[in-house]
């Protein structure tokens, strides 16, 4: 069994609140994440920014030059060469940024709960905080395929299921 991650979140955004046990979505999905990839995060940390559509749309422009609000950005940390400061720092993971309206209209259009849906955004900002991507079919394949193991853990229908490809 794998060791979770210090998970930190951060609520930046007043609409947040209309959430309260987005907290705890977030905590169970990234320790489910951690388990089911057997990823060897135990020490690391991660934070979590709970922000709204503006929030994202600024870091989606100055980190991915696109001026438009996402549902979720991840920032994986920049490991330091040699030695990068105290022997017993945790190590840094990353960043996951989620948009409250974002994630609330795509969990509506879906007709999904929006806990499902925030469990899902979770799962694959930590899973781009741990190497996986999705640029190429094989390797959204293989990303896709963890989301689904991970959120099946959850409880949570594949949210891959009603695609057309």
């Amino acid at each position: 069994m794998s060791s979770f991650p210090a998970t930190e979140v951060l609520v930046t955004a007043e609409c947040w609140q209309t959430e309260p046990d987005a907290e705890a979505v977030i905590h169970r999905a990234i320790e489910a994440a951690a388990d089911v990839a057997d990823a060897d995060v135990g020490d690391a940390e991660l934070a979590i920014m709970l922000t709204d559509d503006a929030g994202i749309r600024t870091l989606n422009n100055n980190w991915r030059g696109i001026d438009k609000p996402t549902n979720v950005l991840s920032f994986p940390a920049l490991q330091p060469a040699g030695d990068g400061g105290p022997d017993d720092a945790p190590p840094m993971l990353g960043d996951i940024a989620i948009a409250y309206e974002t994630t609330r209209r795509e969990a509506d259009e879906e007709g999904k709960p929006f806990d499902q849906h925030l469990s899902h955004l979770a799962v694959h900002g930590f899973l781009h905080l741990i190497g996986y991507d999705h640029e190429n079919d094989d390797d959204a394949e293989d990303m896709e395929n963890l989301e689904r193991e991970i959120l099946g853990q959850l409880g949570i229908p594949d949210p891959y299921a009603d695609r057309i490809d």
